[in-house]
């Protein structure tokens, strides 16, 4: 049985008790700061103001907003034919025109820190631009064309209506994607029988998208841990390596997947109704940054503000102890409720990460197999 302190947590001018179990009393308090997270906007309001922290995405004439440092975030791209390159604003990354037989579009590449509000919010929003009306989330991902951009899977929203300044037929190619706590808006919008035609261009466009991940998005010295922001089936290519692994016993269930180059390992763990979440396993010399930075990026991604006082629980494990961190958020994706389990292993002169994340119910329903199977690590 393992065994855990009783730990008191003061948020928001509420305590709550969290209670696991314990050989003695021993109450832990910090004190944090309320969770504030972006307030999704009504379904049935496709014109009302942007989510709070939002600038506009409309492409129309708005309030400067923090320009992206190229530097720290680079993303580079392949130009179709026929595109040509103009300066972007203040707000974008990249703009570029597309005239031909006295039609125009405008395509716009928008990166925008932290969750820049709902996905389903955002795209009702276009929805009232091209003059539709909005729709429920699960109706927009019924509606949704899988397709791929810089490497990872995307959703690509294809609305067609009117310019309600001119009444002339309107379309909006649009996609959001989330990386690194950061939300991408990929969206050309102009005369519809040219966009269509364009269509096909600006999915090359997408695939042709190669990012750089920014060392300054993630704590000092750490690699990226994030894999992504939420779960999301890839595509196996070829054997999975298992070199420089330590010796695990996977849980029944999960699904080993590839991961990437910044991570040991990834597994998939499947729920209900299509729920899923996924554990990720990398480590980082020294301390990887640190237990606030790497919290606070953990938090971001799960739509909750950053706190200076971290509530932990020991994990006994067969040579010392791990951290654990608890958090409860939202799904950027799809506005659902998510959870999130780090637990953090010093070893020697490294540190392994172990997090779980994903769907609510899936992450209730794994959390004991979650911790005993970091608890079993032989390294």
């Amino acid at each position: 049985m393992i065994l855990m302190p009783k730990t008191t947590i003061i948020a928001g001018g509420f305590a709550v008790l969290l209670l696991a179990g314990c050989q003695r009393d021993e109450v832990q308090v910090y004190r944090v700061a309320k969770d504030e997270t972006p307030a999704p906007m009504t379904a049935s309001a496709p014109s009302a103001p942007l989510p709070p922290g939002h600038p506009d995405v409309s492409g129309a004439p708005a309030a400067p907003a923090p320009a992206l440092d190229k530097a720290v975030s680079p993303v580079t791209w392949k130009t179709p034919d026929g595109w040509k390159e103009v300066p972007p604003t203040e707000m974008r990354l990249a703009s570029f025109k597309i005239e031909k037989n006295g039609q125009s579009a405008d395509v716009s590449v928008i990166p925008l820190p932290g969750l820049a509000g709902n996905d389903a919010a955002n795209v009702n929003r276009w929805r009232g631009q091209v003059g539709l009306g909005a729709v429920t989330a699960d109706e927009l991902q019924k509606s949704a064309e899988n397709i791929e951009a810089g490497g990872q899977p995307g959703q690509l929203y294809d609305l067609v209506g009117t310019n309600p300044g001119s009444g002339d037929k309107t379309r909006i190619l649009g996609v959001i994607q989330h990386r690194d706590g950061t939300a991408w808006f990929f969206k050309m919008t102009g005369d519809a029988d040219l966009a269509e035609q364009q269509k096909p261009a600006f999915i090359e466009f997408l695939k042709s998208l190669k990012f750089v991940t920014a060392a300054s998005q993630v704590p000092p010295g750490h690699p990226d841990i994030s894999s992504a922001q939420m779960p999301a089936t890839p595509v196996p290519s070829g054997p999975i390596s298992h070199e420089g692994q330590p010796n695990w016993q996977v849980p029944a269930g999960w699904q080993e997947v590839p991961g990437g180059q910044f991570l040991v390992a990834k597994f998939l763990l499947p729920g209900d109704a299509g729920a899923q979440a996924a554990v990720n396993v990398s480590a980082s010399v020294g301390d990887g940054g640190g237990l606030q930075a790497n919290v606070n990026r953990w938090r971001g991604q799960l739509g909750l503000q950053p706190i200076a006082e971290i509530l932990t629980t020991d994990v006994p494990l067969a040579n010392g102890k791990g951290t654990r961190i608890d958090m409860e958020g939202t799904n950027p994706q799809t506005g659902k409720p998510a959870k999130l389990i780090g637990i953090m292993v010093p070893q020697g002169d490294r540190t392994y990460f172990y997090k779980l994340m994903g769907d609510a119910a899936v992450v209730d329903a794994q959390k004991d197999a979650f911790v005993k199977f970091v608890q079993n690590v032989k390294y």
